[in-house]
């Protein structure tokens, strides 16, 4: 019962591409790559030197410094409010004018929020307390030190409508700001400069505050008491470190400059107690997979409709290429099994592609990519004992949905679906979701869709995130226009162009909000990746999982509930 029989997957042949999917996923991540260095120019190089002329750091400047060297933090968020404009001079505000990043500290992976200083001196737009809120959800769920980085000018009062009220408006950050030191999460905060209104309540309630001598921190700067009260006074006056530090005690340290408070934040990372991830590696490292993580590129064919082998991708994925299937014979539409990454232990969730065997007619192959019955099951059993197991989840999805028709009522699919999402929506351990391709339907909720709760959920370029395709969509718009065969039934020549144009103008609106900027952009999911970096991500995702201790239950593998149900999956045989 103590081992873990896990055994070798994929093969030793470099996938096969064709020359167009290649050439199509290559411009698809080129486009990405560009965009992510447009959102990280903030408002451009002119707002860049200004900060610079002020003798401080840009925001990413500091990051960079604050992560460990020879390390790369991993920005999520990137695309909030991408391609969109505000107020009347149409502004633009690259990454909601807030970075969000995992970054490795002292060792420790840390929750990185800082106010981008190069976007309206780091306001904050629509959207960005949204952004904020979820950084600090994902530090929760995973008790991560959380770090801001404070340069906030506060609320770009022109949309402050979007962003002041509802329940996760600005105000809303402060209530995570204690349910964080609730849950015993340390939170450091920097003050580097602005910090008004909102920005000043945000580093109030961390464990520990310091200042630089440009910052500030006012319910109300200089400006707005000058129109109030005809008092003429500076904001470093009213609210420098002078004040905080000395008199009112908000703030516990002060500090020449950037480069001193970056040093101070680390040593406080230093203080706290080291990762668990090595303990849980029992002493063996983390090993490579076997086949090459860039080989993903050639491995996905860039159009939907085409497969691939899923065991290949998961041979990419897991150290040494070693995985662990469970109840292999159940459901053959989706794969479920145990790999190492990183030398931890995590569990996977991935859809076939192609056809599988139908258990109710086995000479008659049917679509994978789908959830039927005993996939469901299968899933649902499975997602519970990582769970019981202390295994944190990572969902691969590439699904079109549910299986549908008479049959899939009468087998109850409702009621299966129902338990997997019960399951699902209970989980205490950490849950990751990655759209591969199709995230459709039903499916995608019932994969771990965000409205379910994992921790962090990632999109490649290829992702197509919506309840059905275009073509789908259009044509069940149009039903009683078409015959059997969905084909146009008029005879009039101008009904008949009319409907071809409104089907293909649902189609085109359909297939353009499936764009996975437009998720990304709505906070629809948390950021994009090239698909050679899935297994750095991963990486990242499993060590933070296990890296703190005594909160959640962390089973070692003798007394693992997969045990029990892979004894109990043979027996049924």
């Amino acid at each position: 019962m103590a081992h873990v029989p896990l055994r070798p997957i994929g093969s030793g042949e470099r996938p096969p591409a064709s020359e167009r999917s290649e050439r199509r996923l290559a411009e698809l991540e080129a486009t990405l790559r560009a965009r992510r260095e447009e959102v990280q120019a903030g408002w451009g190089a002119a707002y860049a030197a200004r900060v610079t002329q002020k003798g401080k750091w840009t925001t990413r400047e500091r990051l960079a410094r604050l992560a460990d060297p020879g390390t790369t933090p991993f920005e999520v968020g990137t695309f909030v409010n991408y391609g969109e404009t505000f107020g009347d001079k149409h502004l633009s505000s690259p990454g909601a004018g807030v970075v969000t990043a995992f970054a490795r500290v002292e060792g420790r992976w840390c929750m990185v929020i800082a106010n981008d200083n190069t976007v309206a001196s780091g306001s904050w737009w629509p959207r960005t307390p949204e952004k904020i809120q979820r950084a600090q959800t994902m530090a929760l769920r995973l008790r991560l030190p959380t770090i801001y980085l404070v340069d906030c000018s506060g609320l770009f009062l022109p949309e402050q409508s979007r962003s002041f009220p509802g329940a996760r408006g600005a105000g809303h950050i402060f209530k995570m700001n204690s349910v964080l030191s609730d849950a015993g999460v340390p939170q450091i905060a920097g003050v580097f400069g602005d910090c008004i209104a909102g920005g000043g309540y945000m580093p109030i309630i961390s464990d520990r505050v310091y200042m630089t001598e440009q910052a500030y921190m006012v319910i109300a700067g200089a400006a707005l008491i000058k129109g109030a009260k005809s008092q003429h006074l500076t904001s470093l006056g009213i609210g420098g470190p002078e004040v905080h530090v000395h008199q009112s005690g908000c703030a516990d340290v002060r500090v020449p400059d950037d480069e001193t408070l970056i040093a101070c934040v680390r040593r406080d990372v230093a203080r706290l107690p080291t990762s668990g991830a090595p303990f849980y590696r029992g002493g063996e490292g983390a090993l490579e997979p076997a086949f090459p993580p860039a080989d993903l590129a050639r491995l996905l064919p860039a159009d939907h409709r085409e497969s691939y082998d899923a065991m290949e991708v998961l041979a990419r994925l897991t150290d040494q290429s070693l995985f662990w299937e469970c109840m292999p014979h159940l459901g053959e539409e989706i794969v479920c099994g145990v790999g190492k990454v990183g030398g931890l232990y995590a569990g996977f969730v991935i859809n076939r592609q192609g056809l599988v065997r139908d258990v109710d007619s086995p000479d008659a192959p049917r679509p994978a990519a789908i959830l039927y019955r005993q996939g469901i099951a299968k899933v649902a059993a499975f997602s519970r004992a990582c769970d019981a197991d202390g295994i944190p989840l990572i969902w691969l999805q590439d699904i079109s949905g549910f299986d549908i028709g008479s049959e899939a009522e009468r087998q109850g699919l409702l009621a299966y679906g129902s338990s997997l999402i019960y399951t699902n929506s209970t989980n205490q351990v950490p849950m990751f979701t990655v759209l591969l391709r199709k995230a459709s339907g039903a499916g995608y909720y019932a994969m771990a869709g965000l409205p379910y709760d994992p921790v962090v959920q990632l999109s490649t370029t290829l992702a197509r995130l919506s309840v059905m395709e275009g073509r789908t969509l259009a044509i069940a718009t149009y039903n009683t226009k078409l015959d059997d065969e969905f084909r146009i039934a008029a005879t009039d020549p101008e009904e008949r162009a009319e409907i071809e144009a409104g089907m293909k103008a649902v189609e085109a609106r359909i297939e353009a909000d499936m764009d996975p900027y437009v998720a990304a952009r709505r906070q629809d999911t948390d950021e994009i990746i090239e698909l050679a970096s899935l297994r750095a991500w991963l990486e990242l995702f499993v060590e933070a999982s296990y890296q703190g201790v005594g909160y959640r239950r962390v089973k070692n593998p003798r007394i693992w509930s997969l045990h029990d149900l892979a004894e109990i999956g043979e027996g049924l045989r």
